[in-house]
């Protein structure tokens, strides 16, 4: 079990807490002793997929890229927590294949787009509304959420600890974890 690899794959809206959610469950699993990778939407597009732009096609090579790194994380037994948009189902659905079913724990960061905006300290969805920015997901560029997510959380009802803890509690209950990190 110790030695087991598993891909917990955050998607949901810009601003909607994959990062905030994923900034708890790191250290979590780390201090259950397990070596984490965290790919952050932002920084994989900074290093791993600069040149890239946000057509749906390079949105989709993004996720694949990701995907396949994911799946050579866990095919040598590490973690690795995913934090990115991915707006396109079949992007999200061809980075579970590449990962392998039994080992992707696809979590749907389902936040409402008006939360969402209020959130952006970057202010990317006024420049989007403004036309400064195109093809940007959820305002001109859809966001296609899961049909059949393992996990959906509420940022709205519940904090980034609580929701970090059910993501624990729900990688343990498929026995993809040991059961160590559930609550004592």
């Amino acid at each position: 079990m110790a030695d087991r690899g598993v891909c917990i794959w955050l998607t949901g809206l810009s601003g909607s807490g994959k990062t905030t959610t994923a900034d708890v469950l790191v250290p979590a699993l780390e201090a259950a002793g397990r070596t984490v990778t965290f790919l952050d939407g932002d920084r994989v597009r900074q290093h791993l997929s600069a040149g890239l732009g946000f057509s749906k096609e390079d949105r989709d090579t993004n996720v694949r890229r990701v995907g396949y790194v994911a799946s050579e994380i866990v095919r040598h037994g590490g973690i690795v927590v995913c934090a990115l948009v991915s707006p396109y189902r079949q992007a999200r659905a061809d980075a579970r294949e590449l990962v392998g079913a039994e080992a992707f724990v696809e979590v749907f960061v389902d936040t409402p787009l008006e939360v969402c905006e209020s959130r952006d300290i970057k202010g990317l969805y006024a420049r989007a509304r403004a036309g400064e920015i195109p093809a940007f997901t959820g305002i001109s560029d859809p966001f296609e959420a899961p049909d059949h997510p393992d996990l959906r959380l509420d940022t709205e009802a519940c904090g980034p600890e609580e929701n970090a803890r059910r993501i624990l509690d729900h990688v343990v209950e498929r026995g993809l974890l040991p059961t160590s990190l559930t609550r004592s």
